[in-house]
């Protein structure tokens, strides 16, 4: 095996396995069969005849258990993870649950996880149940499982499959994901995360997931099983592996790739996981987190600092009435979470210079009082040495000239400002 500096060694396992329930009150009155042929039409054909081939084969199995007979799902991680009050009512009403396991080789594609899915589906649907991913510990409705399977082109959206769960320590916010491993990819982790990027952070290691598991099973087209894949040590992500991830490829736009250096953190404890450390490539000056907030910024162009002046009557000027004017209501959007899964909002501000004020960009961390906004730099000031890409800053809402609400494919809402300054740089009136 050939090992080198720019490539890291990941070890391929010999076989996955995929679980998916369906909890039901009584036993099901169709087969899984008749399920899955119901389908015909309503699921894309590769994978409706994947999930018939997998039911005629040894390589899954459909059993109806009591449920004294499966091990108990964790209430507390099913409601982390997104289940309803309902879902779980229902699931401790069940009498019995129908056990969809499947088995295959890694690769693309991963037939063990379409086809168990597929399958599930069909048999909820044909109850009115739900289903359960035991690797992800989700609920999923029958329409939400169908809908995350492959269309005719094979495409499916990571998000649907890889979640990025995230905690708090004393250095910052841990990420980690969770899902690469139903592809045989170990799971990605980054450390010492600014709090204010938990969405934009968020949308990065999907990205970073998207590109890795292509290098991965990129490496795994060959009839036999490999013991290892080489990824590269330096893994490079761009807005469009965000975008594609997310399942909008037409909206990656043109922002410029960084790159995140993989490290291998192996568990010291038998029953816990490895990781695939995210790190600043080497030569990076400072903490992780700095790294991480110039990334966001660079994958998430199109807010950037100026240092340039309003003119009263002039399009700049209306710019600003228009997002001062819509200040309490996206005040009011932020404190009740209505602003979009997997957005950020951040504002932009005038610091004074001698040569006029210079405007930089902050995301919302907290917004407690009318006047006054908590937030983290998403830029370094030129005119103030002590705001710095992360740094935390208060702004006065009096100072705010504009607002905007980001996803990771861009902006989703406000940047009026920036707008102008856009049209500015295309000679546009």
């Amino acid at each position: 095996m050939l090992i080198t500096d720019d490539f890291l060694p990941v070890p391929v396992p010999e076989s996955l396995d995929a679980t998916y329930l369906v909890p039901i009150t009584g036993l099901p009155k169709v087969s899984p069969k008749t399920a899955v042929e119901r389908l015909a039409g309503r699921l894309a054909e590769p994978v409706h005849g994947l999930a018939r081939q997998m039911l005629d084969s040894p390589l899954m199995t459909v059993d109806t258990r009591t449920v004294d007979e499966f091990p108990e799902l964790p209430p507390d991680l099913l409601t982390a993870f997104g289940a309803t009050e309902e879902q779980l009512a229902r699931l401790a009403a069940a009498t019995h649950l129908v056990v969809v396991q499947a088995e295959y080789r890694p690769g693309w594609p991963p037939a063990h996880e379409w086809a168990a899915r597929a399958v599930a589906a069909a048999v909820a649907e044909t109850v009115g149940g739900d289903v359960v991913d035991v690797f992800g510990l989700q609920f999923l409705d029958p329409a939400a499982a169908l809908r995350s399977l492959p269309d005719e082109q094979g495409r499916i959206r990571l998000v649907d499959w890889v979640l990025v769960p995230y905690s708090s320590d004393s250095d910052g916010l841990w990420f980690t994901t969770k899902g690469l491993r139903r592809f045989g990819l170990l799971e990605l982790q980054a450390q010492g995360v600014p709090d204010h990027l938990t969405r934009a952070w968020g949308a990065v290691m999907t990205g970073a997931a998207r590109r890795l598991l292509r290098d991965w099973t990129d490496g795994l087209t060959g009839e036999e099983v490999p013991a290892f894949v080489q990824l590269p040590v330096l893994a490079t992500v761009t807005g469009h592996d965000i975008a594609v991830a997310y399942g909008n490829p037409e909206q990656h736009g043109a922002t410029a790739p960084v790159l995140l250096r993989l490290e291998l953190d192996p568990a010291t404890d038998p029953d816990a996981d490895s990781f695939l450390s995210l790190n600043p490539p080497p030569g990076h000056p400072g903490p992780p987190g700095r790294y991480f907030a110039a990334a966001c910024a660079t994958l998430f162009n199109g807010i950037q600092p100026d240092v340039r002046y309003t003119r009263t009557g002039d399009a700049m000027s209306r710019a600003v009435e228009t997002a001062r004017a819509a200040l309490g209501d996206i005040r009011a959007r932020f404190l009740a979470g209505r602003l979009p899964e997997e957005s950020q909002l951040v504002v932009k501000y005038g610091l004074p210079g001698d040569d006029g004020p210079e405007y930089v960009w902050a995301g919302v961390t907290s917004w407690d009082t009318p006047e006054r906004i908590v937030a983290a730099s998403a830029s370094d000031a030129n005119t103030d040495p002590s705001v710095r890409i992360g740094s935390p800053v208060v702004v006065e809402a009096s100072d705010v000239v504009d607002w905007a609400v980001l996803d990771g494919t861009g902006v989703l809402e406000g940047g009026w400002t920036q707008a102008v300054l856009d049209a500015g740089e295309r000679g546009e009136d």
